[in-house]
């Protein structure tokens, strides 16, 4: 089985379980605690992002090490290339983050959720997760980088800029999480 088709089937299956908490959460009222929702959110941003990036890292760092064994003096240039699918799992860890600590899991006293704010935070971590599967396509520009780069070192510049395009969804998703969570107060 391809890697997309796991990624497709992995967000079918984060939606899916989604919206069994939404469904539960609807059937109850707000002074109901929905920190489960919050918890799942959490999980959803890193696993989600960090699946995109790893699928990325691997596009690119299969390329780094082929260019690698034939030009080993482009190493420095090759590795910028290669690490930058991974800032999408640094994005899905944040949101976990700020998400834990604004709910009291992380340095405080954890706090009863409402189905609002628990929904909100499902949601949240739902799509920083989603837009962190960029990382899969950034894998592929920056593969192709180092592989130009591998031809001719002066274009790894042009191909870094490339290769950050794809990462500007994972931005978007971050901020619209981050503005979300301002929102809803969990910040």
């Amino acid at each position: 089985m391809n890697m997309r088709k796991v990624a497709i089937l992995g967000l079918a299956l984060a939606v899916l379980v989604g919206m069994t908490g939404v469904a539960s959460a609807a059937d109850g009222d707000e002074a109901e605690d929905s920190m489960p929702l919050v918890i799942l959110g959490c999980a959803l941003a890193i696993a989600i992002a960090g699946v995109g990036s790893a699928i990325g890292l691997m596009f690119a760092g299969s390329s780094a090490i082929a260019v690698t064994a034939e030009k080993p003096d482009l190493f420095g240039k090759l590795l910028v290339l290669q690490v930058l699918p991974m800032t999408q799992a640094v994005y899905g860890l944040l949101a976990a983050i700020l998400l834990m600590m604004g709910v009291g899991l992380l340095g405080g006293t954890p706090e009863i959720v409402g189905a609002t704010k628990g929904m909100g935070g499902l949601f949240i971590g739902l799509t920083i997760g989603i837009t962190g599967l960029s990382a899969i396509n950034q894998g592929v520009v920056a593969s192709s980088s180092i592989s130009a780069t591998g031809r001719n070192p002066d274009v790894a510049a042009r191909g870094i800029i490339f290769t950050v395009m794809p990462e500007t969804i994972a931005i978007f998703g971050l901020l619209v999480g981050i503005l979300l969570m301002v929102g809803l107060g969990f910040l």
